[in-house]
């Protein structure tokens, strides 16, 4: 049996994390955008599918299931440039109704990202002023995605059920 020279077995063990370091090629993008989910008015775009008192329940009730298909925009005014939206659901699995569970696929309809996806996981307690979330994953662009996000309430009408969310989202991608 042939033993390998034993002063190249330590090149070797220097050499592999450089090569890796030095090929690997992972970017890091940065966005900010801003979600505007509506559960009432003419420009509706979640409503509740399931709760306690059936599709009427609030979302603030423990147990509430909301499907969204959200407009996603470029500033916080929902005439400003529609780059995507945000569909999926969320569900309140906080017993004193406080809390929110989130899994929504972001989809960019516009804009350098176009047909791209970012997958978001994560707890939204929305008693807080910000709140951080998973990336979990992500298409086209953003294939091969991990990150997290930051979100925060722009603006709030809860009698209304209307609620302007930003997004302050950090990636790390091939």
């Amino acid at each position: 049996m042939y033993i390998p020279n034993s002063s190249f077995f330590p090149l070797i063990i220097v050499a592999l994390p450089l090569l890796y370091w030095a090929f690997n090629f992972r970017k890091q993008t940065k966005l900010a955008f801003y979600v505007h989910d509506y559960l009432s008015g003419h420009d509706t775009s979640a409503i509740t599918v399931a709760g306690k008192d059936g599709p009427q329940t609030s979302v603030l009730s423990f147990g509430t299931i909301i499907a969204v298909d959200d407009p996603v925009t470029e500033g916080p005014d929902l005439n400003s440039k529609l780059i995507g939206r945000a569909q999926g659901m969320y569900i309140n699995s906080q017993l004193d109704g406080k809390g929110l569970h989130l899994m929504f696929s972001i989809i960019f309809t516009d804009g350098i990202y176009k047909g791209s996806t970012l997958e978001i996981q994560g707890a939204d307690l929305f008693a807080m002023k910000e709140r951080e979330f998973s990336i979990v994953s992500g298409t086209g662009y953003f294939r091969f995605v991990r990150g997290y996000g930051i979100m925060t309430t722009h603006f709030i009408d809860i009698p209304n059920l209307k609620a302007i969310l930003k997004l302050d989202v950090t990636v790390n991608h091939y």
